[in-house]
């Protein structure tokens, strides 16, 4: 049974892991991170955990049973009750309801541990499985998003409102 946790210094080889085998595959859908975010991964990393340290972000991976990463569940931005959803999944895992299901667990997180409450989404027009996820886990299109918030793509915000339980 995967398991969502924080991220953590230790996750640093399993997450580049994750990165570099499915980049072609992120690619298809989102702008390629460049050959530069590998080249300082571990820079890039410790300022993550630094975000997250200072409460501004929080980042989260889904691990496998055997201790690889099968996708990234990140709030950022995270201030006056709000933050921006960002998420990515292996593609041997794609399609299978992976994302949908945790994506669902970090809106419960999302209130329950920091907080929140409202999570929003940018995702662009042709990304079609983004949108289903975001459609099964409670979001709903909002408005256009910013190209250049999308790596020059047009796309649209997607919004939650969460329910905070006791």
């Amino acid at each position: 049974m995967p398991e969502l946790k924080r991220l953590h210094a230790d996750d640093a080889p399993a997450v580049l892991a994750f990165e570099l085998a499915n980049r072609a595959y992120f690619a298809a859908s989102v702008s390629d991170r460049g050959d530069e975010f590998f080249e300082q991964f571990t820079d890039r990393f410790r300022a993550l955990l630094a975000e997250q340290a200072a409460g501004t972000s929080a980042f989260y991976v889904l691990l496998g049973e055997d201790g690889s990463v099968l996708g990234r569940f990140n709030l950022y931005d995270c201030e006056d009750g709000t933050a921006e959803l960002g998420y990515r999944v292996a593609q041997h895992v794609a399609g299978l309801g992976v994302a949908t299901a945790t994506v669902r667990e970090l809106c419960r997180v999302a209130a329950t541990r920091h907080g929140l409450r409202t999570l929003r989404a940018g995702t662009a027009h042709d990304n079609a499985a983004s949108q289903a996820v975001l459609t099964k886990a409670g979001f709903v299109p909002v408005g256009p998003a910013d190209p250049a918030h999308l790596g020059g793509k047009p796309g649209i915000w997607y919004q939650r409102v969460l329910e905070v339980r006791p």
